[in-house]
């Protein structure tokens, strides 16, 4: 997967209930979930649309300035831990 992410989703249901993802691809009713630390690109989750929420896409510009085209999973730490830090303050 060399894609660049296309936004952020919170997992709603399963043992990664409450995490924070990458959404890397959305293809019908499922989607492909990575966050560079629990699901690495080269392995990302596959997960049902209706078990993840969204979040806002102002959210997801604030930090996509830090992938790059063909993303790393230190990448993909680095922008996460920013996007927490914005919400949290």
């Amino acid at each position: 997967m060399s894609d660049k992410p296309v936004g952020l989703a919170q997992s709603l249901a399963g043992r990664d209930k409450g995490e924070l993802f990458f959404v890397l691809k959305q293809d019908g009713k499922e989607v492909l979930l990575a966050d560079g630390k629990q699901r690495k690109l080269a392995h990302p989750k596959r997960k049902n649309l209706r078990h993840v929420r969204f979040l806002p896409e102002s959210g997801y510009e604030a930090v996509s300035d830090l992938i790059g085209d063909r993303p790393l999973d230190a990448e993909l730490r680095r922008a996460m831990a920013k996007y927490k830090a914005t919400v949290n303050n």
